[in-house]
């Protein structure tokens, strides 16, 4: 049975990893997340920080995507539903749910909720999958694990810059 840990111990691991890729100049470890039935990868540089999935004040008139605000430490969010927005069933906000700070750096309060953080991988326990061809611009290819689990990676500034993302306000018909 894998041994459960805590969301403190998690972030403090991630932390501490962090660190030691930019002290040692290895590779950077990739995140990995289950957003819907997808599993994703982001680079941990890109990936911000996690927190389990706070109270949302939903916000009318936006796509179904669009979950609403969270307030943390102080500061608000738009969180976006990645699975909904990627076309899947909304996330259900579980223990489990996750929601990632992928904008701070970018200088956007961005907030991607996740169904799940299933902790860091190593970048060389992947395969290239060539023929997986994605269209959307902040899909940075796809790769496969020992089990031929399929993994999308995640580009977070061209995903912050797509006008789909962007647009989070419902279209309405008068």
């Amino acid at each position: 049975m894998a041994k459960r840990q805590s969301l403190r111990e998690f972030q403090q691991d991630l932390t501490r990893r962090l660190a030691e890729v930019k002290l040692t100049g290895r590779r950077a470890a990739l995140l990995a997340v289950n957003a819907g039935p997808e599993n994703w990868l982001l680079d941990l540089s890109e990936a911000g920080e996690i927190i389990a999935a706070p109270s949302l004040t939903p916000v009318p008139l936006t796509r179904n995507w669009f979950r609403g605000l969270a307030n943390v430490r102080g500061n608000l969010y738009s969180v976006v539903d990645f699975a909904a927005f990627c076309g899947e069933s909304p996330t259900q906000l579980t223990s489990d749910a996750r929601i990632l700070l992928v904008g701070t750096r970018q200088g956007m309060n961005t907030a991607l909720l996740v169904s799940r953080a299933l902790g860091l991988r190593n970048p060389e326990d992947f395969d290239a999958d060539d023929s997986i061809v994605d269209p959307r611009p902040w899909v940075g290819g796809a790769v496969r694990d020992s089990q031929d689990r399929l993994w999308r990676k995640l580009t977070v500034r061209p995903l912050l810059a797509d006008a789909h993302f962007l647009d989070a306000t419902l279209e309405t018909h008068v």
